[in-house]
């Protein structure tokens, strides 16, 4: 029983985040965005909606994209998590990051780490795809700023970068030529 005099029980959590083992002591209800955020500084996830619909706080549970806020800290045991903090840096981005910067895939840039963490892991899956299914990929996930235009592209040039980092040489096929686009 819970209530104003009853302190409400806490649960020890250990995580494995980005590669590093995490021990907090939080709250069952404690949500996961908030545990990334709050108890371990990650604050890379962002919180829009906090029911699921935007994908801001979209992180990878186990390779796969999963809205943190509809996920308790408590349920992360024995999982890896990654968040975009796990993706690259500024000095060395990954190559979802490195298209968003080279294609203008961000404006104000709340959503664009729920669009990272999505794009990462569905390229993992469709490694080289059409403009069509990249639209597909990230409509789960909101942006109020952008058109998605440049985000599509964004999508198809880091399935380039994937591709010449995985051979070895320069990706040949131009993302605007791929997205239906004529090059500025």
């Amino acid at each position: 029983m819970t209530g104003p005099d009853v302190p409400e029980p806490l649960h020890e959590v250990t995580v494995s985040v980005n590669g590093v083992r995490h021990t907090a002591t939080v709250p069952a209800r404690r949500l996961l965005s908030d545990f990334l955020r709050h108890d371990l500084a990650l604050t890379g996830t962002h919180v829009g909606c906090e029911h699921g619909v935007c994908g801001a706080c979209t992180i990878l549970v186990d390779g796969a994209p999963m809205r943190s806020c509809l996920m308790f800290a408590v349920q992360a045991r024995a999982h890896e998590l990654t968040t975009v903090e796990g993706l690259g840096t500024i000095d060395a981005m990954g190559p979802v990051q490195q298209a968003f910067s080279e294609c203008h895939g961000l404006q104000c840039g709340f959503c664009t780490p729920g669009f990272i963490t999505t794009i990462t892991a569905y390229l993992e899956e469709n490694p080289d795809p059409t403009a069509e299914e990249a639209r597909d990929a990230i409509s789960g996930n909101l942006c109020r700023c952008t058109g998605y235009q440049n985000i599509v592209k964004s999508v198809l040039r880091a399935a380039e970068i994937r591709a010449s980092a995985d051979l070895g040489a320069p990706p040949l096929i131009d993302a605007d030529a791929r997205a239906g686009e004529a090059p500025p």
